[in-house]
């Protein structure tokens, strides 16, 4: 006679949900910025400041939220590489705007449309012609900005108004800035168009295998097309918080953002062939890179440091998946 089974104490459903979260990149990515965040409190005495901390959101929020669109591009199968060019043809067109007497509704109208117009630009050539996204974005990287330095040369825009500078400098509450209110707030919003929509579930299948897509009744390069606008109207956000933050334009506004920018969606979870990927992920690699951005400050560790760390932590988390793979 057997002994019958001892009652679960946990439903096999949870359980299993309980043991998934716990194994997920999610989860690394939670205990790697706990560990950075105490490796950064007992380095540096001036971290646990309040203040010093909100300043440390100013390294990763406009970078952000070009990433959470990023994240959705990459989702899909494509990519941007001009983001950062948009931005400085975004800054420029806002500091036009602004010699031409405009008030900041329309400055800050003419940073986010610049943008528009951008990804609209990279949505045609790859969504409406079928061109490669890597081949065509490095072109318009180099276009965008080019235009920025025959508009600008050596030359800067100065002088905005005082009510442009709230957007990047100014405080909703306390320590809470509103560049870190619009990050949590776009955070929300991108999490329930890729995870709760059948847009998001259409980004997916895509990434995956478009050709199945396509044949599934998914339209296809409408998808792209507009996953480039929404890539080109959040770098325009982003240059409007940047210029803001700044309180100048110049033609090498943003130099680099790209790569940190694709980084912080890969660290995310984000599989670079597509197919794969949350938003929340990107949201603790923000942070992650947020934070380790601004420990190296605090340490006055060299920018070329921070180069070489980003450039590694490209490459080690592409190639750690598959090195555990293999394995």
């Amino acid at each position: 006679m057997t002994t019958p089974a001892p009652p679960r104490l946990i439903p096999d459903r949870l359980h299993g949900r309980t043991t998934r979260a716990l194994r997920s990149w999610e989860a690394i990515l939670v205990a790697v910025a706990i560990a950075v965040f105490i490796a950064n409190s007992f380095l540096s005495p001036y971290f646990l400041n309040a203040w010093n901390l909100s300043d440390a959101t100013f390294n990763f929020t406009e970078k952000a939220l070009i990433a959470f669109a990023m994240a959705m591009l990459i989702i899909a199968g494509e990519i941007d590489l001009s983001v950062a060019s948009i931005i400085a043809l975004a800054s420029t067109a806002m500091g036009l705007a602004m010699t031409a007497g405009a008030g900041v509704p329309v400055i800050v109208a003419t940073g986010i449309a610049t943008g528009v117009i951008c990804g609209a630009i990279n949505g045609f050539l790859v969504a409406g012609l079928g061109l490669p996204s890597i081949v065509v974005t490095i072109g318009t990287m180099s276009l965008f900005r080019g235009v920025a330095f025959i508009v600008l040369g050596d030359q800067a825009f100065t002088g905005y108004p005082p009510g442009l500078a709230y957007f990047g400098q100014g405080y909703v509450w306390w320590v809470i800035s509103f560049e870190l209110v619009l990050f949590a707030l776009c955070a929300v919003i991108y999490w329930a168009l890729l995870h709760r929509t059948t847009f998001g579930r259409a980004v997916y299948a895509i990434g995956n295998n478009a050709t199945a897509a396509q044949f599934s009744g998914i339209r296809v390069a409408r998808v792209r097309f507009i996953l480039f606008l929404l890539t080109g109207l959040m770098s325009g956000i982003a240059a409007v918080c940047l210029t803001s933050r700044l309180g100048s334009t110049r033609p090498s506004i943003a130099t680099g953002w790209e790569l940190e920018v694709v980084t912080m969606v890969v660290l995310g979870g984000v599989n670079i062939l597509g197919g794969s990927g949350t938003i929340p992920g990107v949201v603790l690699a923000a942070i992650i890179m947020g934070l380790v951005t601004f420990g190296f400050g605090l340490l006055n560790v060299p920018g070329i440091v921070m180069s070489i760390f980003l450039g590694a932590l490209l490459i080690g988390v592409i190639a750690l998946p598959r090195l555990m793979r293999r394995k």
